[in-house]
């Protein structure tokens, strides 16, 4: 039973030897303790506000980076517009030069064509004028085998000259 009910010199002891242990370890562990745990707290704080500003830092990164892609995007989509109006400008610009050629070519084209035709007009005048002289030449020696016929011709060619 003595364990039960304790008698009063264990327990002065117990109290003597709890303040012993109290006042050591006030002195010489509760202030490296206490040191420790304020100094773990504010490691723990500012690793706190570091994770914050990094959290803050990110965010205004990636606001940054939202940014940029956009304007890239706005750059990429100005750049296709550009390309896409140099393109149909450029095939317009083949256009008209085809069509300023194809003009060209055209009015050359006729030009000799005309000239061919004007070409072969004057040969065929040549030949048909060659023929006829060739004709009119044969009839004439038909015709003018006698001397008799020959005078009365010329007798007539003089009476439609006119001298003044």
């Amino acid at each position: 039973m003595e364990l039960i009910t304790p008698g009063i010199g264990l327990i002065f002891w117990q109290t003597i030897t709890f303040i012993v242990v109290l006042f050591l370890l006030s002195k010489f562990a509760w202030r490296p303790i206490m040191a420790s745990l304020r100094e773990r707290e504010q490691s723990i704080e500012s690793a706190l506000s570091m994770a914050e500003r990094a959290k803050l830092e990110m965010q205004a990164l990636k606001a940054d980076n939202e940014k940029l892609l956009q304007e890239a995007r706005v750059e990429r989509d100005r750049i296709l517009k550009e390309a896409v109006d140099n393109g149909r400008a450029l095939i317009e610009d083949a256009k008209n030069r085809a069509t300023a050629e194809s003009n060209r070519i055209f009015t050359q084209a006729k030009a000799e064509i005309e000239n061919e035709k004007k070409s072969a007009l004057a040969e065929v005048k040549n030949v048909a004028a060659t023929v006829s002289i060739e004709i009119a030449e044969r009839i004439l020696r038909h015709e003018l085998r006698d001397t008799g016929s020959q005078q009365a011709l010329v007798q007539e060619y003089l009476k439609d000259v006119k001298l003044n």
